[in-house]
């Protein structure tokens, strides 16, 4: 898109808007919809949680290269914030930030790095490192009381091939060096994040761990779901500050979104296609 006849940012804004909210991932996931409502099985549950631990652990894989190849400083230490937080150093300054010390109570304190506590706000730098804080043992344990370990989940070995497809691609377009690559893949990935998927998950497993697991902890979605809407803003402001740069590139951003939506579409279909084959729907 050259600089001296493009559209103003309000009508690119709305091209990027309409490419987000109409596709087919945000606007009819048949995987999610199903998992919302259905009578889940322990089965049900415990493929969706290795498939789901592999796109999180090798989402590190992406952030990592994200931060690399970022193209400006404020770029790289953002995509830090994403990475160290993902691995378990905890945001400090912000409301609801968990701190070791502080005024936490004795049962608190041996909780710090729950993601029932930990705060969705403020900045990693100077914050506290913690094992357990991380986003995988959160899943960990989640996956717990469905009877999965360690050597169960994460690794690209555990991934169906629509699994690898998505990571793969979070890999190649999320963490581009080529900064509209990079850019609108991330502002795809936000803005289907925030897009109301993890409150489908959050009711199917609500209803599930009522009726069938009460052990089962939930607030890996339930914090995650909290953080959305700050990373989809973040992605706003920055599509609007990088619009104002000559070397704007309109087109690579919106390939770029669309190809990372359609990575996502291949990895919740690969889900819907193995629940049909496996409920006789195929």
């Amino acid at each position: 898109m050259a600089v001296s006849n493009r559209i103003d940012f309000a009508a690119f804004q709305r091209q990027v808007d309409d490419l987000v909210a109409a596709h087919e991932v945000v606007t009819s996931n048949p995987y999610t919809a199903w998992f919302e409502s259905a009578d889940l099985t322990e089965e049900d549950v415990r493929l969706f949680a290795v498939q789901f631990s592999v796109f999180s652990n090798q989402f590190l894989v992406a952030q990592l290269k994200k931060m690399i190849n970022a193209d400006t400083l404020e770029s790289m230490r953002a995509s830090k914030e994403i990475l160290a937080n993902e691995i378990g150093v905890m945001f400090r300054g912000g409301k609801g930030a968990a701190s070791p010390s502080g005024s936490l109570s004795e049962d608190e304190k041996d909780r710090v790095g729950d993601p029932d506590l930990v705060g969705i706000e403020g900045s990693v730098d100077g914050g506290t490192f913690l094992f357990r804080a991380a986003h995988f043992e959160w899943l960990l344990r989640f996956g717990a009381p469905l009877g999965l370990t360690f050597e169960d989940m994460g690794k690209r070995k555990h991934g169906w091939p629509s699994t690898l497809h998505f990571t793969d691609e979070l890999a190649r377009i999320y963490g581009d060096g080529e900064g509209m690559v990079g850019m609108g893949a991330s502002y795809a990935v936000e803005h289907w994040a925030a897009a109301g998927f993890w409150k489908q998950l959050i009711r199917g497993l609500s209803r599930f761990k009522k009726d069938k697991c009460p052990s089962l902890p939930l607030a890996f979605f339930t914090w995650h779901d909290r953080i959305e809407d700050n990373h989809a803003a973040h992605t706003s402001d920055e599509l609007r500050e990088a619009y104002e740069s000559p070397d704007f590139n309109g087109d690579h951003f919106l390939r770029a979104a669309q190809e990372m939506l359609d990575g996502v579409k291949a990895f919740w279909w690969g889900l819907d296609e193995e629940r049909r084959r496996r409920h006789g729907l195929a």
